[in-house]
């Protein structure tokens, strides 16, 4: 009778197993069934052994190492991505952490249904927070392992390095191992010309503020240790997309590093994420470097959008005025709205990106806008008027006192009543 009653237990929960593993499968239809003669994780054996361990959302104990990918709209290459690490990373103990900046083609939520068949696979999704650097960042401090790896989800980095650049950290003489594109035996594939174009001016221009000799400062491909991170990470500025040059350009104590060449692939899925905002980005993080201890690099950007404004309200004004005869009142009130407008715009899409307006937010934040501008301009007019008749100065520094003052007031106020907390985009 003993022997009848567990004979159906076992019975039972080989059905509970089964059940467990279809409901998994249906979840997951990309993900790919290992052969029976295939090696298997830890994180694998564990799941197979207990069904319901796969629901748990921390990583298995005792990971050494974190891959960090930070991704938006990259669904087609996650499956593949794990795929590719677990072959490569056979026989560690890994994980993958996809920081997902709330992407609409739905990349959380293909990571979620992976992470629910495989504990190794993890998932932060951002909600009203965007930028690659930024990523980066919480997905490193979301991690207890010792070492973290940092690579773009697009593929073209080579996974296969990885367990080098492991090995390489493992022996204590370096903080980072970067893989580079131009070393001896690295490359940039089939990249464009223009790309590549790009890509060599910008590395040029890293140097401004680089210290050391890195001949990749523009990879998005490392394995850093966490102390050599942790030192670093509140000094971090995250803006932008190039993490590593803002992890090079820490005052502190230099980072240890080696670079090992890698052959840059082609995209295996989707669209490149390079783009104008991508530009003005990086430009800001160089001068956050340069001046961000004096100016905000924030403000800095709002002052150079408002020098375009200065060209746009002219140009507004002589069209109006010269081109329609609009008599010249009517055309300079025009203008200066198209102008603050423009401004708002601008600011709107590369200033404030990562608190951008969209939608009813858009129009209430122009109006907030466009009342903080015109009190400010009536601040930019009374305080050069103010210099120029009391103090006997020349036209020209009253006229750039009052510029300055109402960028300024700008600046604050609209920080405050336009821009005043983070929003979905």
């Amino acid at each position: 009778m003993i022997e009848l009653v567990s004979d159906l237990a076992i019975s039972a929960a080989s059905r509970h197993t089964t059940s467990t593993s279809q409901i998994a499968s249906q979840a997951n239809p990309h993900a790919e069934r290992p052969t029976s003669g295939e090696p298997r994780s830890t994180a694998d054996a564990s799941a197979s052994a207990a069904p319901h361990s796969a629901a748990v959302p921390s990583p298995a104990a005792g990971v050494e190492l974190s891959v960090v990918v930070p991704t938006f709209n990259e669904r087609g290459n996650v499956a593949e991505m794990v795929r590719r690490l677990d072959r490569a990373l056979d026989g560690r103990s890994w994980e993958v952490i996809f920081v997902d900046d709330d992407s609409p083609d739905g990349t959380a939520e293909l990571v979620r249904a992976l992470g629910r068949t495989d504990r190794r696979v993890r998932c932060i999704q951002r909600i009203g927070r965007r930028g690659l650097s930024s990523a980066c960042i919480e997905g490193m401090l979301s991690s207890t392992a010792p070492y973290h790896a940092v690579m773009d989800c697009d593929l073209q980095h080579d996974e296969t390095l990885l367990p080098r650049m492991l090995d390489t950290l493992q022996l204590g003489t370096v903080d980072i191992v970067v893989g580079s594109r131009y070393v001896a035996g690295g490359g940039l594939g089939d990249l464009r010309q223009f790309r590549a174009s790009i890509s060599h001016f910008a590395t040029r221009l890293s140097r401004l503020v680089l210290r050391c000799d890195l001949t990749d400062p523009m990879s998005g491909f490392f394995m850093i240790r966490r102390e050599a991170f942790a030192a670093r990470v509140r000094a971090l500025s995250g803006i932008g997309f190039k993490i590593l040059l803002d992890l090079f350009t820490w005052s502190g104590q230099p980072l240890r590093y080696r670079e090992i060449p890698y052959q840059f692939r082609a995209r295996f899925s989707g669209e490149s994420k390079l783009d104008t905002r991508t530009a003005w980005e990086y430009l800001m993080l160089l001068l956050d470097k340069l001046v961000g201890r004096i100016i905000p690099v924030r403000f800095v950007g709002f002052a150079l959008v408002g020098s375009l404004g200065v060209g746009i309200h002219l140009a507004a004004v002589w069209l109006l005025f010269g081109g329609f005869h609009v008599d010249f009142t009517t055309a300079q009130a025009a203008a200066t709205i198209v102008a603050i407008t423009s401004n708002f715009a601008l600011n709107n899409v590369f200033t404030y990106r990562d608190m951008r307006l969209r939608g009813w937010k858009w129009l209430s934040g122009w109006l907030s806008f466009l009342l903080a501008c015109g009190v400010g301009a009536l601040a930019n007019v009374g305080i050069a008027s103010y210099l120029f008749e009391s103090s006997r100065t020349t036209w020209a520094f009253a006229a750039l006192a009052g510029i300055l003052v109402s960028a300024v007031w700008n600046y604050a106020l609209t920080a405050v009543y336009t821009w005043n907390r983070p929003t979905r985009g």
